[in-house]
């Protein structure tokens, strides 16, 4: 059973900018279904970017992206995560539509208008995707789909994570392999330098040695 419900509109001041009803055999969409909706799209201006609510036999689910809030109604029963699955991928399409149409504007596009469903246009789009969450077996596909995404970038987070405190051991080691070396240089350059002075003063003490042997040996001997 597809969403019986699903609208669009800004998120400022609620105006309905999209709107489509699939009422199923036995499951209509009643007006007071409709108030729930517009009086739901008129309360959220800011708080929570997703949400769903229970009323009654039915479940509201919304979601604000950008200056836009997306709402969908579904029977109670109907899956949560199916219902946000499905108003998520909305979202996409519909921002990407936006930004096909109008480019960098789309957001002043959205702003300035005051005629009500003005992009009533984009209802065929929704459709189509109501269409892709009728199957039940579609739904545990995309269900599946999704939650294989989100094992695999579990999965790259936990690698990366892994590779990067193997990198902090690596650099680790390095730093204390270089402590050992500038210690090593150290004790060289001492050395080095004290070499490079006695080849600069030991003539000089060699003579004044022989100078006071002789000395020594013409006078005191």
């Amino acid at each position: 059973m597809p969403p019986l419900l699903t609208q669009v509109a800004r998120l400022s001041d609620g105006l309905p900018l999209v709107a489509i009803q699939t009422p199923a055999p036995g499951i209509p969409v009643t007006s007071r279904d409709q108030k729930e909706a517009r009086d739901l799209l008129r309360k959220i201006t800011s708080g929570a970017n997703k949400m769903s609510i229970e009323s009654g036999e039915r479940t509201f689910y919304y979601m604000t992206r950008e200056n836009l809030c997306f709402l969908a109604m579904t029977e109670s029963k109907y899956p949560k995560r199916t219902g946000f699955l499905y108003l998520d991928e909305v979202c996409d399409m519909i921002l990407q539509e936006l930004i096909r149409e109008f480019g960098n504007n789309w957001r002043q596009e959205i702003d300035q208008t005051d005629r009500p469903y003005r992009f009533i246009n984009y209802d065929p789009l929704i459709q189509r995707k109501q269409k892709e969450f009728q199957d039940e077996r579609q739904q545990r596909s995309k269900l599946n789909d999704d939650l294989s995404e989100i094992q695999s970038i579990m999965k790259k987070n936990i690698t990366d994570i892994l590779d990067r405190g193997e990198k902090l051991d690596n650099v680790q080691n390095i730093s204390a392999e270089l402590m050992t070396k500038s210690s090593t240089f150290k004790w060289g350059t001492r050395k080095l330098t004290l070499q490079a002075r006695l080849q600069q003063y030991l003539p000089l003490i060699i003579g004044v040695l022989i100078v006071g042997f002789i000395i020594y040996v013409k006078f005191f001997w």
